[in-house]
């Protein structure tokens, strides 16, 4: 059994207001892919990364993450990010398709296709922040569950809209926010997209994220929660880098001290 991390990274970032894909966008040294390919490549649990990009960019994200070991390849994405999603599983679930790193994590040794029983996780390059604690806590739930969120607790009261006005406060106590990654056994996501692109009202009402297809269409296999992380931010807008170089400067408060 085997863990294979796809870094999704697929998007335009329309919202950034950038003329190129935002997670091109310099974060530091290096690009927000290549912080998540990072992270992905040096968690000791993870056995290959597969990268699903913007089409039109494999060749420069190939560059930019033709270093890191475990990369096993660089692949275009789809017009949405489930679109993005299915294009990993496809790459994932093929006879041709090999997991570039064996399952002992050693580069340069044969791959083998992806199994049913493999742990996938998915994870979006506009969080290129993530870190080893979250990435460890996903793999050591899938060994429970069959698929598993990563979410932060609420700080702010959220409401239901409608028309301008507020409808509704909701209950704080029983809300998060949902992060990247989120982890499943690639049989359950591979069977959840099967029959989301069964169904044709799929595209009318589409998810926004791995989690709420397997919450529609396979409601029977629970989503356990993985605690996430504050730092663990999404960058939307321009101005979230600036965000994000602050907080890449500074310690996690979730580290433990170091000696005195």
């Amino acid at each position: 059994m085997r863990t294979v991390a796809v870094v999704l990274a697929g998007g335009s970032g329309s919202r950034f207001g950038s003329a190129r894909p935002k997670q091109l966008g310099v974060l530091g040294e290096r690009n927000l892919i290549e912080h998540c390919v990072l992270a992905f490549d040096s968690a000791p649990g993870v056995n290959a990364v597969l990268v699903v990009t913007t089409q039109g960019t494999e060749d420069e994200v190939g560059r930019a993450v033709a270093g890191y070991p475990k990369v096993a390849a660089v692949i275009p994405g789809g017009r949405t990010r489930t679109d993005s999603t299915r294009q990993a599983i496809r790459w994932l679930t093929s006879r041709g398709s090999a997991v570039g790193v064996a399952a002992t994590g050693k580069p340069g040794e044969p791959g083998e296709p992806a199994g049913p029983d493999d742990k996938v996780l998915f994870h979006d390059a506009a969080r290129p922040l993530v870190d080893q604690r979250t990435i460890a806590d996903c793999l050591s739930a899938l060994d429970k569950w069959d698929a598993v969120g990563v979410v932060v607790p609420s700080a702010d009261t959220i409401v239901e809209v409608d028309d301008g006005v507020i409808r509704r406060v909701l209950p704080r106590d029983s809300l998060a926010r949902c992060q990247t990654p989120q982890g499943f056994r690639l049989s359950v996501i591979s069977r959840a997209y099967r029959l989301a692109d069964a169904d044709p009202a799929f595209g009318t009402v589409p998810a926004t994220d791995d989690c709420g297809v397997v919450l529609r269409y396979l409601p029977e296999v629970p989503v356990a929660v993985v605690t996430g992380s504050q730092r663990n931010l999404k960058i939307t807008y321009a101005a979230d880098l600036a965000v994000a170089e602050a907080l890449l400067g500074a310690p996690d408060p979730a580290d433990p001290p170091g000696p005195s």
